[in-house]
């Protein structure tokens, strides 16, 4: 097999997501090329052709610890010759199980009770669901809203879209949808003269506390990316709203959903980006990186009150909610060795270093003239291009390719979000080449 093979049955064939698929019809025009992968390796890719690609975005945020890797890979070989997947309903199996008490753990057991499911759009509308049904189990049929901040992005179901606000997922489908509320973003772009992050973040509480208290007795919950709202630009804040929201939520008896689902498993420099505030929410909805980049997987963990709501003799008062792969054994395996290898190998630890090198690798980056906010929390780093070019996303990624390394970016927003298993010298790789590619896409 060829490139050139792949590609022509991959267009005819395969629906790609996120696509206008007539974008990748004459890449030779000018359109974006479609790369055949054919393996992977560590933070490398490699087509047919055995050219190769820095995946410098985890490939869509889910690889933790590099593509092929041998200790994931033998777990799963041994999963296989035991169980692949089992009824969750009526049935259990020790994957899960340890899965599930291993997760509960890592938040001191605040959150013990978790419910499982296939991809983050999913782990979003079971919290909705639950929360919802929750207030609704203990007679607070009127709690039925939900809010959401400014440019917030929770997934593309339908439920999901309800808290996202990111026009070009969402407008299309306006008419299905039962649109949330929104609040201002603590967002520290947005910082006015004199302002730091703390006051951005207690702004957006200001206002965030003015809805809550008109709006307390409709809403159930409030959804938030703690630290990093990832697919409206990397919008990145402090903390302290973080602290604000959990004490506003507590006085106002609403539920925090914290959604996790990119910004958890270490991105951030904890393990839950939520820890940096020193809180717990309601609901945490954890996926992408949960498996190690290997398998669907999503798992939503909530609190002993929220599980208790639901815990009736009436089958109708139980969360009525499933898939047919729930807590996939495989993948539950694939997740079971992704925290061995934060617990064995210290990894949080070492990323602080590995953060600290990448931010120094970039730094030329962030002091390019057309270079606008230049930020970094723990393993993710983005900065804004100063340019008014609706086609610079394009462009950069064409140009960033020709340079092997694979970088989307958000619209004017450059991000790298590398597997932890990247070098220094791979930091410095593409950093340099991110650079070049930034000049070409500028031209």
């Amino acid at each position: 097999m060829n490139n050139a093979d792949l590609l022509a049955r991959s267009l005819a064939a395969v629906w790609h997501p996120c696509t206008q698929m007539k974008q990748h019809a004459n890449a030779d025009a000018g359109a974006l090329p479609l790369i055949p992968i054919a393996s992977g390796n560590g933070v490398w890719l490699r087509d047919f052709d055995d050219r190769r690609y820095l995946d410098g975005i985890s490939s869509w945020w889910v690889n933790l610890f590099g593509h092929a890797n041998p200790r994931i890979n033998a777990a799963l070989r041994a999963q296989l010759d035991e169980l692949e997947h089992v009824i969750l309903a009526g049935f259990t199996h020790a994957p899960v199980v340890e899965l599930s008490e291993r997760l509960g753990k890592l938040t001191d057991g605040a959150l013990g009770h978790c419910f499982y499911a296939s991809d983050g759009a999913s782990a979003t509308e079971i919290a909705l669901k639950m929360s919802f049904h929750a207030w609704r189990n203990r007679g607070r049929t009127e709690k039925r809203e939900f809010l959401c901040l400014e440019g917030s992005y929770h997934g593309e179901t339908v439920g999901a879209l309800a808290v996202t606000d990111v026009a070009i997922f969402k407008d299309a489908y306006a008419p299905l949808i039962r649109a949330a509320a929104t609040v201002p973003t603590p967002d520290a772009r947005r910082a006015e003269a004199g302002e730091t992050p703390v006051d951005v973040a207690r702004r957006a509480a200001a206002a965030l506390e003015r809805h809550l208290e008109k709006h307390h007795d409709s809403i159930a919950a409030l959804i938030v990316e703690p630290l990093i709202q990832c697919a409206s630009g990397m919008a990145m804040y402090d903390p302290e709203y973080l602290r604000l929201a959990r004490a506003l939520c507590d006085r106002y008896e609403v539920h925090l959903i914290c959604d996790e689902i990119a910004v958890g498993c270490g991105r951030t420099g904890t393990f839950f980006a939520h820890e940096q505030a020193g809180i717990r929410p309601d609901f945490l909805c954890l996926s992408k990186g949960i498996s190690g980049g290997y398998l669907p997987l999503s798992v939503v963990l909530t609190t002993d009150a929220v599980y208790g709501a639901f815990y009736d003799d009436a089958t109708t008062r139980g969360f009525l909610h499933s898939h047919s792969y729930t807590g996939n054994a495989l993948a539950c395996r694939a997740a079971l060795a992704t925290l061995d290898i934060f617990e064995e190998d210290g990894v949080l630890a070492a990323n602080r270093a590995l953060a600290a090198h990448l931010g120094q690798s970039l730094a030329p980056l962030a002091a390019h003239p057309r270079v606008r906010h230049f930020r970094q929390r723990g393993m993710i780093a983005a900065f804004d291009v100063a340019i008014d070019d609706p086609h610079f996303s394009r462009k950069f990624y064409r140009a960033a390719l020709a340079r092997e390394i694979l970088l989307r970016p958000i619209g004017t927003t450059v991000y790298v979000m590398p597997p932890y298993v990247i070098g220094r010298d791979e930091c410095d790789f593409l950093a340099q080449r991110a650079g070049e590619a930034l000049e070409a896409a500028l031209r």
